[in-house]
């Protein structure tokens, strides 16, 4: 378990199930992604994520708010398991339900994962990624302290080229540049 002044970064437990569900259902909350998720989706998803946590020892952890213990979506370091330009490598990635989005939640997660990941695992690097029009994610990124190179950006190779959403930008954080501010 991870905390922060506000939040519970934690391992799945089955009661996430139904909340994590209905956000990746949620048309606002996967607008930069192709699609909205299925209950069965969400649960290979879940799976998948305490897999990795076991694995790595970092993963997407299931986020909920300290005070009242109300699951409110993930946050937390992923491996990707696509090839690009900059794999293998370390993302930091966020889904929150829609009605925590504006109350820095995901920036003070973020900058908790990302100290972690720097000073725990010892990390050079920690990405960002996301589809061109996602300005809430590129903003997050860019509160974080990362940094974009236009000639990072790439097409995600889980999306067909000619899809909307698959021009990508990639944001870098090098731990020497990092300050857990």
């Amino acid at each position: 378990m991870i905390c922060t002044e506000r939040l519970i970064l934690r391992k799945w437990i089955d009661k996430d199930l139904e909340p994590f569900a209905a956000i990746n259902q949620d048309p606002k909350v996967m607008e930069f992604f192709p699609g909205q998720l299925t209950r069965e989706e969400t649960l290979v998803l879940i799976t998948r994520f305490n897999a990795h946590i076991e694995q790595h020892g970092f993963g997407l952890y299931a986020c909920e708010e300290r005070h009242s213990r109300q699951f409110i979506g993930f946050v937390g370091l992923n491996i990707p398991n696509f090839k690009a330009h900059f794999t293998p490598c370390v993302e930091v990635g966020a889904r929150l339900a829609v009605k925590f989005w504006g109350i820095d939640y995901a920036l003070e997660a973020a900058r908790k994962m990302i100290a972690v990941g720097f000073e725990q695992f010892a990390l050079s690097e920690i990405v960002g990624f996301t589809t061109v029009n996602n300005k809430r994610s590129r903003g997050l990124m860019e509160k974080i302290g990362m940094q974009r190179d236009p000639n990072d950006d790439f097409y995600h190779p889980n999306i067909n080229i000619d899809h909307p959403l698959g021009l990508h930008v990639l944001y870098r954080l090098r731990n020497e540049k990092f300050t857990n501010s």
